[in-house]
């Protein structure tokens, strides 16, 4: 009986192996489509961009510098502690006595940092 099954399980192993052997030129193909399409200008140089920002530390920097001012009132409400709350007011108040430009520099290059769209922020100001 299982002698019988065996000219199925091999046939259906070798589709497989077929397959994947199909995979493997197709993504080589589509792979050198896309970098013949990146030497003539076609298209960007998005993937080597996207390696190139998964090896710097600026995400890290920028999370850390927005996250901050959120983080010390946490702390400043939990603590009781007046000062902070006041030192955090001034700083939003100075932040946005801040020149526009400035303002939309920040707020742009933490929206191409993370993806977001820090353009809406300013349609919705006027």
């Amino acid at each position: 009986m299982w002698l019988s099954l065996l000219p199925t399980v091999l046939k259906t192993g070798a589709s497989v192996f077929a397959n994947r052997q199909k995979q493997k030129v197709l993504l080589s193909e589509a792979e050198l489509l896309h970098t013949q399409k990146m030497a003539n200008g076609e298209i960007e140089l998005q993937k080597v961009v996207r390696q190139d920002n998964n090896n710097g530390y600026k995400d890290e920097f920028v999370l850390i510098l927005i996250s901050l001012p959120v983080l010390l009132l946490i702390w400043s409400v939990f603590s009781d502690d007046p000062d902070i709350q006041a030192k955090i007011d001034i700083f939003f108040d100075k932040f946005s006595n801040l020149p526009f430009w400035y303002q939309g520099l920040f707020i742009g290059i933490c929206s191409a940092i993370y993806g977001l769209r820090g353009a809406d922020y300013f349609n919705k100001k006027k």
